[in-house]
């Protein structure tokens, strides 16, 4: 990794941390899937107006990879609405020490679709990780344990995505692949709206933080996710977003006056060790492979 990448890093990190910050800030204002849809709604308008402005959009590709591009827009907008439901029973700093988890998630994809074995630290890491999860989970107070049930189902479903999204659309051009991307969650989101809790309009106040969110939670931070997973190596990815959390508690303490329970410091801290050996057994490997 080289060095002048140093300010790519920190936005990235940044704007990562901020996922479930948005997620409490609309949360007075929304119904959670409605909050989430018009966030990507949104988003999608804003990279569409961009992508048609330069000529980008290549329909071709959908129609190459509508299975795809379905799959993943299910997946992802099932772990926003989730996410942005959680926020009800988890403050979240707590929420986002909770997501990390999700390695643990990528990780068995790896093991069981891909067929690859196990190291020594990853093994070690990852019973460290599940220690960490139940020390959160297993909390008093049955809104905690729902929380991170929800947290939980939204990693697995996002570490889900992420596999299938390294393994198939690696190869597509990048604008066409994330305007798909974000248009197929927004459609899946409204579909659950309209199911669901029905169409509300959002008050003058939540406009902002819609336009915000889309804006920063979306285009910025899930442009410069998908750009470094396809060129960086993927310790260094999950490392640097590994420590998005600590950046998650100072602005839910700051924002909310709310802080993890020592419950929540505890496991937290233990979920990320547990991470920095499963990355760095990962890394390990891959010098050796």
């Amino acid at each position: 990794m080289k060095p002048q990448t140093a300010p790519l890093l920190l936005v990235l990190l940044i704007v990562d941390s901020l996922h479930f910050v948005f997620a409490g800030l609309l949360r007075p204002h929304m119904a959670p899937a409605a909050a989430a849809m018009y966030v990507l709604t949104i988003a999608t308008i804003q990279v569409a107006l961009y992508l048609f402005w330069r000529g980008e959009i290549a329909w071709p590709v959908f129609a190459r990879h509508w299975r795809f591009f379905l799959i993943i827009g299910f997946l992802v907008a099932g772990s926003t609405a989730i996410n942005y439901a959680a926020v009800a029973f988890i403050d979240p700093g707590t929420a986002s020490l909770l997501g990390k988890a999700g390695i643990l998630f990528s990780l068995a994809l790896s093991f069981f679709w891909l067929r690859e074995k196990l190291s020594v630290p990853e093994g070690i890491g990852t019973l460290i990780t599940l220690a960490g999860v139940g020390l959160i989970s297993f909390q008093p107070g049955n809104y905690w344990q729902i929380g991170s049930l929800l947290v939980l189902s939204s990693a697995l479903m996002y570490a889900l995505h992420a596999a299938i999204t390294k393994r198939y659309g690696g190869d597509m051009p990048f604008g066409s692949f994330f305007f798909f991307r974000v248009a197929s969650t927004a459609g899946f989101l409204w579909l659950f709206v309209l199911a669901g809790e029905g169409f509300q309009w959002p008050s003058a106040a939540a406009w902002p933080v819609l336009i915000l969110a889309g804006t920063v939670d979306v285009v910025v931070s899930r442009v410069l996710y998908y750009w470094t997973l396809r060129r960086w190596q993927m310790n260094y990815h999950t490392i640097i977003l590994s420590l998005s959390p600590v950046l998650t508690l100072l602005f839910s303490l700051l924002l909310f006056g709310k802080q993890p329970t020592w419950q929540g410091w505890m496991g937290g801290g233990i979920v990320l060790i547990g991470v920095l050996l499963v990355t760095a057994g990962q890394s390990r490997r891959r010098l050796i492979g």
